[in-house]
């Protein structure tokens, strides 16, 4: 079985589990996240796990979601030995191709650990997505060197298109759902103060932007402790 198989299959089943979060009308990212790279991950036939790794400028790494705990492994020693080639892909190439860990000459340290402590034997990563600070890379994980030929790195390309897309609009939705969140404890905070200090809105949203400079904290989390205050107080 080719990683072509069934492409056009492939294309459908995934881009409508996009559609199908896309339309749900509240997605957590965690939960879809796991649900797409599953779903990847059975279409890519050569390899037996799969992750997403979330990277900062700062060195952080952070395994966003995983099909059992070899991803995670991987990422904990990317982590610490600060080399490894979702890294590389995530923020110097849109894909790396690792076809054998014990013969691979690139990140020297990484495929030493990687090859005596886990049964993965090659890699195939892709960038997702990148933004304030933070990239992200689609790997896949075969336990076999050589697997991933050109069919599968095209096949990835794909898939790793479709999971950027839906990762963006599950955190566009979030965020969405955020500023409303925000807006609506604001509003909350805003009619407490006129109501307590006999000031119109105008007047307590000046307060409350006074109270957030003061404090050094976002204007939505002084709303919140107004309305938790003055909630305790009735």
């Amino acid at each position: 079985m080719t990683a072509t198989t069934n492409r056009n299959d492939m294309m459908r089943d995934v881009a409508g589990l996009v559609h199908t979060l896309n339309q749900r009308p509240c997605v957590d990212s965690d939960v879809a996240l796991d649900e797409l790279l599953t779903n990847l991950l059975a279409h890519m036939t050569r390899a037996q796990h799969a992750g997403v790794t979330l990277t900062t400028v700062g060195g952080d790494v952070q395994t966003l979601s995983s099909t059992g705990r070899y991803p995670v492994l991987l990422d904990d020693i990317q982590r610490r030995l600060r080399e490894g080639p979702c890294l590389t892909a995530a923020w110097k190439h849109h894909l790396v191709r690792l076809d054998d860990i014990s013969q691979e000459e690139r990140w020297p340290s990484y495929c030493q650990e990687v090859f005596q402590t886990t049964p993965i034997r090659s890699i195939l990563a892709f960038e997702l997505f990148t933004g304030e600070g933070t990239t992200g890379a689609l790997n896949f994980y075969a336990e076999s060197p050589g697997v991933f030929d050109d069919d599968a790195v095209e096949l990835g390309l794909t898939l790793a298109t479709h999971t950027a897309l839906a990762w963006h609009m599950v955190r566009r939705d979030e965020q969405f759902r955020s500023a409303l969140a925000s807006r609506d404890v604001i509003g909350q905070a805003k009619g407490m103060l006129m109501e307590r200090f006999d000031v119109d809105a105008v007047r307590a949203f000046e307060l409350l932007k006074r109270l957030s400079q003061n404090m050094n904290i976002p204007l939505a989390e002084v709303a919140h402790q107004v309305v938790d205050r003055q909630g305790g107080t009735q």
